[in-house]
């Protein structure tokens, strides 16, 4: 495939994002004894990953002369900083600065899930119902009311909408940024017929939110279409990302971890442009 080489807007991106990022890397412990080889310069190793999740690029094709980082040092760095937390502390960190900042609106928040395909199998994968069930996982997002991604959850193709509402709310973190408490639930939460159930709507209600969801079979003009519209635009937006627009990963915490990065890209993008 033909390499697309990063642009001026993508370079200030990532040095605004490596300023973010670089507090929360763990200093790996030191070997005296048998140091090895010197490990590759985490800033090269993240413009590496970026490289791949924007493009869709396989990590073996990465250019190492390019970035100084062959593709299986950026993986493992991917897979070492999310198992450390890393990129979900880099999401918080920048939806508490959206928040300081007026940019996030948690008056409501929308729902919705996307089918991806899964080429090659792995945890969180099933047959899914709308690709003649064929090997397939499925996005769960929600995002605020101008469509800041808050949380975005991987479960197999074949799992039902409205079984990850919860979990949905649960993965939303304690947003900081303004004093008080942080806040961690919307007041009223949008969603389509896919999530229609009284059984969730009570859930939600002892929560504090009030459900706002399409009931099965009424038509199209229920009006919850017009404010719902900012989820699929933010789904747009994440599958600009060329590798979460299949899963090419057997290793679920790799494309969760691709997820994340893709969610605090949006957000960073947001806070940049309001300036």
């Amino acid at each position: 495939m033909a390499l697309r080489l990063p642009g001026v807007a993508e370079h200030v991106l990532t040095d605004a994002l490596w300023l973010r990022l670089e507090p929360l890397i763990p200093v790996p412990q030191r070997r005296y004894r048998f140091p090895g080889r010197r490990r590759v310069d985490n800033r090269a190793a993240l413009e590496g990953i970026l490289f791949v999740v924007r493009t869709g690029i396989r990590w073996n094709d990465l250019p190492t002369t390019m970035f100084g980082a062959s593709g299986a040092t950026c993986w493992r760095r991917l897979k070492e900083w999310y198992e450390a937390g890393v990129w979900q502390q880099l999401h918080e960190a920048l939806l508490a600065e959206l928040r300081a900042a007026g940019l996030l609106d948690l008056a409501h928040a929308a729902v919705d899930s996307s089918h991806l395909r899964a080429l090659k199998g792995g945890p969180r994968t099933g047959p899914s119902p709308v690709d003649r069930g064929r090997l397939g996982s499925k996005h769960h997002l929600i995002t605020d009311a101008s469509g800041l991604p808050l949380a975005v959850i991987l479960t197999g193709g074949n799992r039902n909408d409205v079984t990850q509402l919860l979990p949905l709310i649960d993965a939303i973190p304690p947003i900081r940024g303004l004093r008080g408490r942080p806040r961690q639930r919307p007041r009223r939460l949008l969603a389509d017929r896919g999530y229609d159930h009284d059984k969730y709507r009570r859930l939600l209600r002892q929560r504090r939110i009030t459900p706002m969801i399409a009931r099965r079979g009424s038509g199209h003009g229920s009006g919850l279409g017009k404010p719902r519209w900012v989820v699929e635009r933010t789904f747009s937006w994440l599958h600009n990302f060329h590798r979460l627009r299949t899963r090419y990963e057997r290793r679920a915490d790799i494309h969760q971890a691709m997820l994340s990065i893709a969610c605090s890209l949006i957000c960073l993008r947001r806070h940049l442009n309001s300036f």
